[in-house]
């Protein structure tokens, strides 16, 4: 099975005397769902960060589909975050713009025509059950709502890897178990692989995923 990450003797910081993830080794198969947990300030919202490109390794390698994010160029940066689509747990929808074109956001950016983009946003919409909402903005919709835009945001491009940073931790019942279906969905229905950063693992879930927890700098699996 390809791998679409793979970390070797990885160190991530944010100061020269301050190591946050520490040396660590690891892969992560294509189309898997994993979850990283640990203690907050553990490291795993830097770690997730590393993976978009948003932190560049202090130290080791850090491959993502395909592409090494130490030392990368804008240009390879640009190409590969055309290809995952990531989740934020404050949602970071632009305020300005409807539902309907944050959903968009992606599309536009990776060039999709104009029929094909409207298709794919309103079969998202109703996906996450917004399509009465579509004409709205972001501050007239709840927090779950806004988690739901941003979970269709990330899917809309069919993307091969979805990043995503405690994607229901502020969210109702109704709107986490839908977020949950969907992340479950595009893994098992579009081989996308997931990668969920998150305090707590949801006793429900019904998917097979692999389990990762940092603690004191390391990434050890847990079985």
């Amino acid at each position: 099975m390809d791998k679409v990450i793979i970390a070797d003797n990885l160190s991530l910081a944010y100061s020269d005397d301050e190591t946050i993830i520490n040396k660590v080794k690891f892969s992560i198969d294509s189309g898997s769902f994993v979850f990283i947990t640990g203690a907050s300030g553990s490291g795993k919202s830097t770690l997730l960060k590393s993976l978009y490109g948003a932190l560049n390794p202090q130290e080791g390698s850090l491959v993502v589909g395909g592409v090494e994010l130490k030392g990368v160029s804008n240009a390879k940066l640009n190409f590969l975050r055309k290809h995952i689509g990531i989740v934020f747990q404050d949602y970071k929808l632009v305020k300005e713009w409807t539902i309907e074109k944050n959903i968009m956001l992606p599309l536009l950016i990776n060039g999709y025509e104009k029929g094909v983009t409207q298709n794919q946003v309103d079969s998202l919409l109703k996906h996450v059950r917004l399509k009465h909402q579509a004409g709205k903005y972001p501050q007239e919709l709840s927090g779950g709502e806004q988690q739901r835009v941003a979970m269709a945001r990330a899917l809309s491009h069919n993307p091969i890897l979805i990043l995503a940073d405690e994607p229901t931790g502020n969210l109702d019942d109704y709107s986490a178990e839908l977020i949950w279906n969907l992340l479950v969905g595009a893994n098992e229905q579009l081989k996308t692989t997931v990668i969920v950063v998150t305090h707590h693992i949801p006793e429900t879930i019904k998917v097979d995923y692999k389990h990762y927890h940092i603690e004191f700098g390391r990434i050890n699996e847990v079985n």
